[in-house]
Order: C-alpha cells, then structure tokens, then sequence
C-alpha cells in the first residue's frame, strides 16, 4: 500500500467527512472520500494535477490534515501506529498563490450521505419522487442521453423505507446534464441530516449556482440558455421576467 494523506472535515452537527490524497508513480492523482469511516468508498483518478495544490484547496474548505495512513484497492483506512499529524506538518498556505488554469471537467462524482430522521427522511422520498417526475416531464424536449444513470433507481429504493443510507457513483457526459441537475435541486433543499456532495474529479466541490460552473455545463456539451427552462421548472434559477407579455396585461394607463 503507499501512503495517502487524509483530511477530515468537521461539520456542525458534528458528523464529519474524510478525503485523502496520493500521488502515483506514474505521475497521475488519486483521491478517496466519504464520511469518516474504516474506509473511502469514494475514488478518482486523474493526470495533470498536483497533488500540493488540491489539498492547497481542501485547506481553504475547511479540511485538516489527519495524518499519513494506508488505504487499500478496497478503500480501507490503515493508521500506522494509531498517530496523527502534528499542527506544524500542516502545509503551508501561500499568501500570494499563483493563478491555476482549472482543469476542464473529465467526470462528476456525487454521493449522498443520509442520516435524517424519520420525518425528514419521508420528506426526502417525496421530493426525491417530485423531482425525477419533473425531471420525466422535460425530458422529451431535452436530446437523449446515449446511456441512463442508475443513479434515479437507486434513490428511488433507498429512499422507500426510513433507514439511512449512503449512495455514491459517477455522471460521465454520455449521461447527459439532467442527473447533475437533479441532485443539485436536492442538494438546494438542504434537508437536514442529509449530506449531498458532487464533485469534479479534482476534488472540486460544485455549487447549486449554475451561473459559475459554466466548466460543467461544456462538460456535458450544453450552456445556461440551453437548460434554462429545465433549471427554472426544478427551481435553481428564477424565471425570466417576460416585460412585453406584463405589459400586455396593463391597461393602457395614459391619459
């Protein structure tokens, strides 16, 4: 196994998140994630990244290192000798970084992680069920993705009885952009005690603002006039007020 770095986040609940990070000798990236745990069910694998410079971002999210620990091909998290890492081995923030070209989007990965209770839980499966139903209703007028996502069945039995759960999985573009859109809807409901994350495949954490995450939408060959309609309808932008159809309803005021 070779050494990974780890970092936790804490949130306010008090639940927490773990990501680690390795370099390969091939020169590629590789990172794990998932709520902190004996393993990281998550993982990616990229080139032209480095490895300073993620956990550069990491850092400024909030995450801090842990230490150095082993994972193996099945995610599992080894502590050599049960120690941490010291404040002082923290890497240094640069006060004056340099400007990194962001690297184009290659993949999305997402995962949920839900540990509402029970009623909350409920109010999920309906919103999940509202969701996918809208999603159904647009979906004619958008072009057909050249493979499903199985990520709409897998909410859909998940969210059927009032255990918790945790789901995760990858968008590539032949999925097309109505799955990233669904769980970025679900993510802005913010239902308390379920955790929504998608990330691209640097470990960059997306927003429910589609305005700045014009990367993604070229990502999956589209842009923000293109899914405006769909983004409306699911609620993550506000309608265009249409002045000439307002103005057709006020009477003539003029005197």
């Amino acid at each position: 196994m070779i050494a990974w770095n780890l970092y936790r986040h804490r949130n306010p609940d008090g639940s927490s998140k773990d990501w680690a990070v390795r370099s390969n000798s091939d020169g590629s990236i590789t990172t794990r994630w998932g709520k902190t745990a004996d393993s990281l069910p998550g993982v990616s694998n990229r080139f032209g990244v480095k490895q300073f410079d993620i956990e550069r971002q990491k850092q400024a999210k909030g995450y801090v290192l842990v230490g150095a620990v082993d994972i193996d091909v099945n995610g599992n998290v080894v502590f050599p000798g049960n120690t941490s890492a010291a404040p002082s081995q923290l890497p240094e923030l640069d006060s004056n970084p340099e400007s990194i070209p962001t690297p184009p989007v290659e993949s999305l990965y997402w995962s949920i992680d839900c540990h509402a209770k029970q009623s909350i839980h409920v109010e999920l499966g309906i919103e999940v069920r509202r969701l996918i139903g809208v999603i159904q209703s647009v979906s004619d007028q958008q072009s057909k993705p050249e493979q499903d996502w199985d990520g709409w069945q897998q909410l859909i039995d998940e969210t059927l009885n009032a255990e918790v759960f945790e789901l995760s999985g990858q968008i590539k573009s032949v999925h097309g952009v109505l799955p990233w859109l669904f769980l970025l809807a679900l993510k802005a409901k913010g239902f308390k005690g379920v955790e929504i994350d998608i990330a691209t495949e640097t470990a960059r954490d997306l927003s429910v603002d589609l305005k700045v995450e014009q990367d993604v939408l070229e990502f999956f060959g589209t842009d923000l006039d293109s899914i405006r309609e769909t983004a409306e309808v699911l609620g993550l932008l506000k309608p265009r007020l249409n002045l000439a159809e307002a103005m057709s309803d006020m009477n003539d005021c003029w005197f």
